[in-house]
């Protein structure tokens, strides 16, 4: 009798394993490793939100709910989007995923097939490029590049990248790793091309609102485009409302394509818990205090390990305009993961390798900054300690 190999298909076979887990995995539970390697804060959800889940818990809100969502929270979600963007969003446009990276893989399902061309602005978050990837694609990658002023998109390279036969550019702003967050200037001719080329424009906003610049919001799409472009809009509870455990996003998308989202959801995950939602209902309607701290506390954090960074020799480190990360590298280190190991064994410090989010990362390391002052202090201390030899 033959035996076939028991092996997945070449899309899988191919997919790089994450290399910030691969770090991690090899230190997670070591108590003299300080981990600023996953993109969370190191405070626990807000007790409001919490006793909310409670609550819904306590009522025996525990069976399957709407796919798109709960009628609450999709109506929540829509008024707080167009209040921030000051511009209409209807319910029509909203699907509730179970986390932001879930939206992220049914924005793809619903317009990504094998074969397509897919543009991505990298260095990136490796779920943002692999997702295209397990589903067929060949993802070609347009890279942000460092300068005085932090990271920079050059803009008619992208412009250029956007061909006739691409099906799908995939940009994350404010970005994870790098902090870079697009102008608001650049996102016109953006939106241009792909509606003059029927490109669709899966936009990454997660961290939109943990923007340091004078507004509430990062610069979107959202707030120039028509209910009709070709525009997805993927987000997420986890970071603005510290809730990166609950894994609930969300999607805002032409009308038109909402409804078969929801088959979507239905074949991948039926629907997102409802006390979740209920969590995420009273996060919303709790308004901004709670982001607002958050990016208070995200402020000070931000110029104080930069600072710290920059005052180290042989280390240049850019300043991010929004997201919750520092990256940058050291001297002539051109190998990030084998970098990121010696962290671990040598200092007890973990970083993320800049080789995780793309090859336009080599060389440069992410830390998530997202912690306690003391914290961040004493990985500092560890740092200078290691490069002193």
């Amino acid at each position: 009798m033959q035996i076939h190999p028991a092996i997945a298909r070449p899309q899988v076979l191919s997919l790089r394993g994450s290399k910030i887990r691969e770090v991690a995995n090899a230190a997670m539970g070591r108590p003299d490793v300080l981990p600023f390697w996953f993109g969370e804060s190191d405070q626990p959800t807000a007790e409001s939100i919490r006793q909310a889940a409670i609550a819904a818990l306590q009522a025996g809100r525990t069976f399957y709910s709407h796919n798109l969502g709960q009628p609450p929270l999709r109506t929540a979600t829509a008024a707080y989007l167009s209040r921030l963007h000051r511009q209409p969003i209807s319910e029509a446009r909203l699907a509730i995923t179970n986390s932001g990276v879930s939206a992220l893989m049914i924005a793809a399902q619903a317009i990504v097939s094998p074969g397509d061309r897919v543009v991505v602005v990298d260095p990136v978050w490796p779920n943002v490029a692999e997702i295209p990837r397990i589903l067929g694609a060949e993802v070609v990658c347009v890279s942000l590049r460092p300068g005085p002023d932090g990271f920079r998109l050059d803009l008619d390279q992208l412009i250029e990248a956007l061909t006739s036969d691409t099906r799908a550019l995939f940009l994350n702003s404010p970005n994870n790793p790098t902090g870079w967050t697009i102008s608001a200037d650049q996102r016109r001719p953006i939106l241009e091309r792909c509606r003059e080329r029927g490109i669709w424009l899966v936009a990454d906003d997660v961290y939109e609102r943990l923007y340091f610049g004078k507004e509430a919001s990062a610069p979107s799409f959202l707030p120039i485009a028509e209910p009709e472009d070709r525009l997805i809009s993927a987000n997420s509870f986890s970071k603005a409302w510290r809730m990166t455990g609950w894994r609930l996003g969300w999607l805002v998308a032409p009308p038109t394509l909402v409804e078969r989202l929801g088959v979507l959801l239905e074949y991948n995950t039926s629907c997102a818990p409802d006390f979740v939602q209920a969590a995420a209902v009273s996060a919303i309607e709790a308004g901004d205090a709670h982001i607002q701290a958050l990016r208070d506390d995200l402020t000070v954090a931000r110029d104080h390990l930069i600072a710290g960074l920059s005052a180290i020799p042989g280390v240049e480190a850019c300043r991010p305009a929004g997201a919750m990360y520092a990256f940058f590298r050291i001297g002539a280190e051109d190998d990030s993961m084998a970098l990121a190991k010696r962290l671990v064994d040598e200092a007890g410090l973990g970083l993320a390798p800049g080789a995780a989010f793309g090859d336009g990362g080599e060389g440069w390391l992410r830390w998530c900054f997202a912690a306690d002052v003391g914290r961040l202090d004493e990985g500092l201390t560890r740092l200078r300690a290691y490069l002193r030899g």
